[in-house]
């Protein structure tokens, strides 16, 4: 392989998201951990076709239902987003920077805004990669009227645990005191958080008690966001991780982006395109 092939090859696989079909490797369950979970590896990066490697990593894997509303709840409060004259973006093209979701999906952004939400995993090496970009667009670049959301994957038992993780932290209200460190602990320190007993004990020094934790997990509001990420991943069709949803209109990942930078230019093009500007 000469020099130029093996710098395309590798700039591909920087280029890749975390599919569907990425999931740890099976280990003996978890007593205390409910819904039952299993031990996982590091992240790595499989190709979407690779279904069986899912069904043999995971006793039950989640497969897209074919009907995006069977045994779901449906979303309070929703709308459509507004529709602008003119293409959305001049610089970036449908199909080949980004996606158009059809048919469009409602949102719960606040009239004279517009939803952006990124659909990810805890245990995503490319979420965790794009994460601190994300943080700061949200911070100092997005415009004042994108209402940024973050959505779980819930696509397995690992996922859905993390999913319930994100969740829980948000109803204690350490959501954004936590988010970051929650990659941390699994990228950087190899720990998974895929019990109760492990996301007790990491939690335990930032003053969330064991009980207060199963309380959180338990909940019915943590129960019914659950329900409705379910719902969003299989109305977005989500087959990696992380993508972005634009207004309920458009999908677009690093990717299909080119870039991280080109990615948020992207986002801001199409959320002012969703304004009206």
């Amino acid at each position: 392989m000469n020099k130029s092939l093996a710098l395309l090859l590798s700039a591909c696989f920087l280029l890749s998201a975390c599919g569907k079909q990425e999931a740890p490797a099976p280990a003996p369950s978890v007593a205390d951990a409910p819904p039952e979970v299993v031990e996982a590896p590091e992240t790595r990066t499989v190709d979407v076709d690779e279904a069986s490697a899912l069904a043999a990593a995971e006793d039950s894997s989640e497969a897209v239902a074919p009907s995006a509303d069977s045994g779901a709840a449906v979303q309070p409060s929703l709308r459509l987003g507004a529709a602008n004259a003119g293409p959305p973006s001049v610089r970036f093209r449908e199909g080949q920077h980004y996606q158009k979701l059809v048919p469009a999906q409602p949102t719960t952004a606040a009239p004279g805004k517009v939803e952006v939400v990124e659909v990810f995993w805890y245990g995503c090496g490319h979420c965790f990669t794009l994460d601190p970009a994300i943080e700061s667009w949200k911070a100092r670049g997005k415009a004042d009227y994108i209402d940024f959301q973050r959505v779980p994957a819930m696509w397995n038992e690992a996922t859905r645990m993390h999913a319930r993780l994100f969740y829980a932290l948000e109803a204690m209200g350490k959501l954004e005191q936590l988010h970051t460190l929650v990659f941390r602990e699994i990228h950087v320190n190899n720990n998974m958080l895929n019990s109760v007993s492990r996301i007790a004990s990491f939690l335990q020094p930032h003053g969330v008690s064991k009980d207060e934790l199963e309380k959180a997990f338990s909940s019915f509001a943590v129960e019914s966001k659950l329900q409705r990420a379910d719902l969003l991943n299989r109305r977005y069709r989500i087959q990696s991780v992380p993508t972005m949803v634009i207004n309920g209109k458009y999908t677009a990942d690093v990717g299909m982006a080119g870039s991280e930078a080109r990615l948020f230019n992207m986002l801001d093009d199409l959320a002012a395109h969703e304004h009206g500007g």
